[in-house]
């Protein structure tokens, strides 16, 4: 069997997986993520009981027990090249042996949950509301560096959007997990999400430096599909679902709206927003 190189899998001195800190008995097969180092204590605050902590960089982990079920509550830091990093180092945790570098031949899936939070681009989608992304759309150019299978319906969704953006690279659309989103979404707003590569420039925000396309908001709000289009943006979820579905792994983001961009409101309480997300989540898990 061909080994990983150091290289390629870098270890630190005590076997644990470069930037997470993790060994592979670390984690548990039900992961919640967010983006927000201190939101993994608020969460876990509400267990019964956590037996393991550890913490390297923006990456923080928590494994405890809720209502009996053993879950892992992780955080990302922002954007799809944390993402990347994330994804490629769990999945290793799980489909590779750590001691002969070597890709197990048997895989494991894992459930991964992305907690987060996002503004709506439509006017109907208030705030306040929670929203499963069904779909999302990446407008950074991580999907250049990787081969990712794309649906026929998926794949014109990219070249349309490229078009009516005008981007010099294809955007790429993923689907999410309908097995985590029939189990944990029923009752939320279904959407598709942008992923944006920044908070201000690609999200429309102009504050000193000029924006190169300042009505770009206005033509992801616009934009159709059939009877697709657009229902809000972050930072995240198109890295999940394209990685998620080349590992193997069953990924789902779930969004607090807490700003729509279109009516100009953002929420007045978003903590409690995000704590109707997070019991939710945790209750249906």
């Amino acid at each position: 069997m061909t080994q990983i190189s150091e290289t390629d899998l870098i270890l630190n001195p005590d076997g644990s997986v470069y930037h997470l800190n993790l060994k592979p008995e670390d984690i548990s097969n039900t992961i919640l993520t967010v983006g927000d180092p201190d939101r993994v204590e608020k969460i876990t605050e509400l267990f019964e009981s956590v037996d393991f902590k550890t913490k390297h960089r923006e990456f923080v982990t928590h494994r405890g027990v809720y209502k009996g079920k053993v879950l892992t509550v992780m955080s990302t830091g922002m954007g799809t090249d944390n993402i990347e990093i994330f994804l490629n180092e769990l999945d290793a945790l799980v489909n590779v042996n750590l001691t002969t570098r070597t890709i197990k031949e048997k895989k494991t899936s894992l459930n991964i949950i992305r907690i987060g939070t996002s503004g709506s681009m439509q006017k109907d989608i208030p705030v306040g509301s929670l929203l499963a992304s069904e779909m999302a759309v990446g407008l950074d150019t991580l999907m250049c560096y990787y081969h990712l299978e794309q649906t026929k319906e998926e794949q014109a969704i990219s070249k349309a959007l490229q078009s009516a953006t005008g981007l010099p690279f294809e955007p790429y659309a993923v689907t999410g997990s309908k097995i985590l989103k029939g189990r944990l979404a029923f009752d939320m707003i279904h959407g598709n999400t942008v992923t944006c590569p920044g908070f201000y420039g690609p999200q429309g925000r102009t504050l000193r430096a000029k924006n190169k396309l300042p009505g770009f908001m206005d033509v992801l709000n616009e934009f159709r599909q059939d009877d697709f289009r657009l229902t809000n943006f972050e930072m995240e979820t198109a890295g999940y679902y394209a990685l998620g579905r080349m590992l193997g792994h069953e990924v789902l983001s779930l969004n607090a709206i807490l700003a729509n961009r279109v009516t100009h409101e953002f929420a007045k309480e978003p903590a409690k927003v995000v704590d109707d997300l997070i019991k939710k989540v945790l209750d249906r898990i």
